[in-house]
């Protein structure tokens, strides 16, 4: 068997940061489907419609060198610009002085990913549902490393998300010992059975992808916003209904501690079709809010 990878180098002509423009793919410091290295290079595993495939994207001196592994090889390669903000215009974005602005300025290389998977984002965004980070992030470990398969090449311990039909089948007492509750887990099978039709969504534009994915009973906008971030790089996809997101924009462009999702919206309203872009930059600066109250707490549904 020939374990040579494919390869290819990308000239992108403008600045990029790799690391950030990639980040939103990482489930979590241990998920076995996207690791960085300690050279810098980063390591994506996908099931893309040509097959599994694993992916290690490196940048220097300007340049992106790409290596790939597996059936999906050449689907990987061929749609490296696009995963890396390619097709990603900020230059529309003009925001007033102050913090965020300066994000901006200093952070020239952020781009807006683009993955062209939805499931592959839809999965792990239904499980971050209604509970915390790590509860979230453990359950994503593993049920890839349980259903999921080997990675393609060299890239040892990781692993390539299950496909629909395989999300499908796993059985319920798989999802209770992984943490997941029935309303998640049954979230996940309706929209792994529906998978060509969401896959589609890839392609939609972005009043029409949120209908399509929206049409799955359990997928509501803020699980639509946090698959289109990453599956089709909507720069104004806001997650609506997230548990921090308003009082942090509140914090930063209005220097209010608490706000809801209707002031979220009207903050940001002036910054369409940047919305979510936006939300990337309050991020960098580090501006948050201060805390009132306990955090949200952990649930274990395992024991129920």
């Amino acid at each position: 068997m020939n374990d040579a990878p494919a390869e290819r180098v990308w000239r992108p002509g403008h600045p990029l940061d790799l690391h950030r423009t990639l980040a939103p793919l990482r489930r979590g410091p241990g998920d076995p489907a996207c690791r960085v290295t300690g050279d810098g290079a980063v390591w994506r595993a996908s099931r893309t419609p040509a097959g599994p495939a694993t992916l290690r994207v490196a940048a220097r001196s300007g340049e992106v060198h790409a290596q790939a592994w597996g059936p999906g090889a050449e689907w990987l390669l061929d749609r490296l610009p696009v995963l890396l903000g390619g097709t990603d215009d900020p230059s529309g974005l003009a925001l007033p002085p102050g913090r965020v602005r300066e994000a901006q300025r200093t952070n020239p290389g952020l781009r807006l990913c683009r993955t062209g998977l939805v499931l592959e984002s839809l999965v792990p965004a239904v499980l971050e549902q209604k509970v915390t980070s790590d509860e979230a992030y453990r359950a994503w470990r593993l049920l890839l490393h349980e259903f999921g398969t080997p990675a393609p090449g060299p890239a040892e311990g990781m692993r390539v998300a299950p496909s629909a039909r395989e999300w499908a089948m796993i059985p319920s007492w798989a999802w209770h010992r992984a943490g997941v509750d029935p309303k998640r887990s049954a979230t996940v099978v309706r929209a792994a059975r529906l998978a060509p039709r969401l896959e589609e969504a890839a392609g939609f534009d972005p009043a029409a992808a949120v209908a399509r994915l929206t049409a799955v009973p359990g997928v509501g906008e803020w699980t639509a916003a946090e698959c289109l971030q990453r599956s089709n790089g909507d720069p104004d996809a806001v997650s609506v209904g997230d548990y921090h997101l308003p009082n942090i924009v509140g914090w930063a462009l209005a220097g209010r501690p608490r706000s809801d999702d209707a002031q979220l919206l009207d903050l940001l309203a002036p910054y369409a079709p940047h919305r979510h872009r936006v939300c990337r930059l309050i991020a960098l600066t580090g501006l948050r809010p201060p805390r009132y109250g306990p955090r949200l707490t952990p649930n274990d549904h395992r024991s129920r």
